[in-house]
């Protein structure tokens, strides 16, 4: 078992306390909330409200703001200062889970324009969950969160401080890396700074594939191969050793020059197109155009050779318009079949 996705289906076909105990063992799931949270996103609130009597006080106030935000889509204030007065108070009250509500906090009032009071906020629960629960679930989330609060104010050097706090060595799912690698990344790109932008989407690319997270692999991927064109060098080092060998660099310092071998840029290519999978359908496959267009620029339209001529088992219109400059002898039956999507999109009883 992966995680508590796993556990509340297997429970829905009934089981026993103790059943479900050795799978959260086996999942790795340390505590219930964990376990009702998931079970309130699957649907799953008959197995939720047998759990939950599992819960203490603290853990029951933030689960009820988990269940009222998945019934209708927000939380509102009243809701949150309820649960932060149970997980502050003396007799109930929960260090980490007070960090996290917290953080709620401050991701409410950032939406309503309150950006000093969601600064405030999403720096106290920031610091308390590095204290009392480092490398949690819930440190990862106010990392990423405040790290995205530095950016849409336009903070970037802010956000990438914030993402250098989730250090690779100390525990941090790797899920959360390769989101804060992607982001710090782009960043740095950005900023003209290509050797950290593409020794951090290499990183970004290697964990989202431990972590399983396919679709995050395939855009830190493709960034990175795109990126990656404009430096690619048969002298360069494997990108392997150069994140092994990098580290801080004191201010004056040069930054190390940018270098990818082309056979690295195009393994990742290649692994982007396996793993973008066997189905070429759907209205939305940002995978595949990202793809498509890395094959064009590459030289290597071998590992998109399955689009070509397949003009009527695409569903997504814009992929159609890559492929009219990918597939230069069907750009008319491509141009055709972007029309007839169009059309479909403005009419869906035209037929596609």
């Amino acid at each position: 078992m992966r995680g508590p996705e796993d556990v509340v289906h297997n429970a829905r076909n009934g089981a026993s306390l103790e059943d479900v105990q050795a799978w959260m063992a086996e999942a790795n799931v340390s505590d219930w909330l964990h376990l009702c949270e998931a079970g309130v996103f699957m649907g799953a609130l008959d197995l939720v409200d047998a759990w939950s009597e599992h819960l203490t006080p603290a853990q029951a106030a933030v689960l009820e703001m988990v269940r009222i935000r998945a019934a209708i889509g927000r939380l509102n204030e009243e809701v949150i200062e309820a649960a932060l007065a149970v997980c502050s108070s003396q007799d109930t009250r929960d260090f980490s889970l007070e960090g996290r509500v917290r953080m709620e906090r401050g991701l409410f009032r950032f939406e309503q324009g309150d950006h000093e009071g969601a600064r405030d906020d999403l720096t106290w629960a920031e610091t308390r969950l590095k204290s009392v629960a480092k490398a949690s679930r819930d440190h990862d989330l106010t990392i990423l969160n405040k790290a995205a609060f530095h950016l849409a104010l336009g903070e970037q050097v802010m956000a990438l401080q914030v993402y250098g706090e989730m250090s690779r060595k100390e525990g941090h799912a790797n899920e959360s890396i390769a989101i804060s690698r992607l982001a710090a990344g782009r960043i740095y790109g950005d900023l003209g700074q290509m050797f950290d932008a593409l020794r951090l989407l290499w990183i970004s690319h290697t964990h989202a594939i431990l972590a399983g997270q396919r679709l995050l692999a395939i855009e830190a991927g493709t960034t990175f191969v795109d990126m990656a064109e404009a430096h690619l060098s048969d002298d360069a080092q494997p990108m392997q050793e150069q994140v092994e060998s990098s580290g801080p660099r004191s201010i004056g310092d040069e930054a190390p020059v940018p270098g990818v071998l082309r056979s690295e840029a195009e393994e990742v290519l290649e692994w982007c197109a396996v793993a973008c999978g066997d189905r070429i359908d759907g209205v939305e496959r940002p995978d595949l155009r990202a793809v498509a267009l890395l094959s064009a620029r590459y030289g290597r339209l071998d590992v998109v050779a399955h689009l070509m001529g397949a003009q009527d088992a695409i569903e997504d219109p814009m992929l159609c318009a890559v492929m009219q400059h990918v597939d230069e002898e069907g750009q008319e039956a491509w141009s055709r079949r972007m029309a007839q999507l169009t059309m479909h999109a403005l009419d869906p009883q035209t037929e596609v």
